[in-house]
């Protein structure tokens, strides 16, 4: 291996940290996006307001000292947490709370006759939200969800500050051991680069995925329109002709 290139396992073994905090960041922050979303949603005060507060809080603060209070003054509390966990849940509330937008808006964004409509079938709240309005909402949170995804990836950078050997961390440690600035640092930047697109391009399949399904359940609806339809002017056209004869 070149010289300049023998610290690249260091490097290397700093993603694994980096996949693991997208990961769970980004599981901790769907829960909470869906979670709070709807409780801005709801029509109960006591639910709302919780959720605004929430929501204004980490997005009106800084994430570095959102991470320095969780690794550094909640042990004072007696609520000690290791700096994964610590990582993992400011990157996970911080993005929760930017995406809880993402869902209100997406579902505040489809036409309120559907939801007439659904009161008219006599659905449920839960029945209209999972057959009806969640799978065209969600088709609206794909796009914005991808890009929060890929803001939490580059955010993962910031957890350095409380030691943990993510790929930034591991590069200044080369940095601080070599004296070499470009190779490390350019290493890093090609591998963020890369996991933003495997992100970007795995959002975009489940977007296509979605938009299928919901083409096939519209035909699915057209044609059982088309099929009752048929079905009136064909027992009409018999009575007709009964009635002449």
């Amino acid at each position: 291996m070149p010289e300049s290139l023998q610290f690249l396992p260091i490097i290397l073994s700093g993603a694994i940290h980096t996949i693991e905090l997208t990961l769970l960041g980004n599981l901790l922050a769907g829960i909470v996006a869906f979670a709070v979303g709807f409780a801005r949603l709801s029509r109960t005060f006591w639910l709302r307001l919780p959720a605004l507060v929430f929501t204004e809080f980490f997005r009106g603060t800084s994430m570095y000292v959102q991470l320095f209070w969780a690794y550094f003054v909640l042990p004072l509390s007696g609520f000690s947490l290791s700096p994964f966990q610590a990582a993992v849940l400011v990157l996970g509330l911080n993005s929760g709370a930017y995406a809880s937008e993402i869902v209100r808006g997406a579902m505040l964004a489809l036409p309120h006759e559907q939801i007439e409509a659904c009161i008219a079938l006599n659905l449920g709240r839960w029945q209209r939200l999972r057959h009806v309005l969640l799978p065209q909402a969600l088709l609206l949170m794909i796009p914005p969800f991808s890009n929060s995804a890929v803001e939490l990836l580059k955010s993962t950078s910031i957890v350095s500050l409380i030691s943990l050997s993510e790929m930034a961390f591991r590069a200044q440690t080369v940095r601080t051991q070599t004296g070499e600035t470009a190779i490390p640092y350019l290493t890093i930047l090609v591998i963020y680069f890369a996991f933003a697109m495997i992100i970007s391009t795995l959002m975009r399949l489940l977007e296509q995925r979605l938009s299928q399904s919901s083409d096939r359940m519209q035909a699915s609806k057209a044609r059982g329109r088309s099929s009752r339809v048929w079905t009136f002017w064909s027992r009409a056209s018999v009575r007709l002709r009964l009635f002449r004869r």
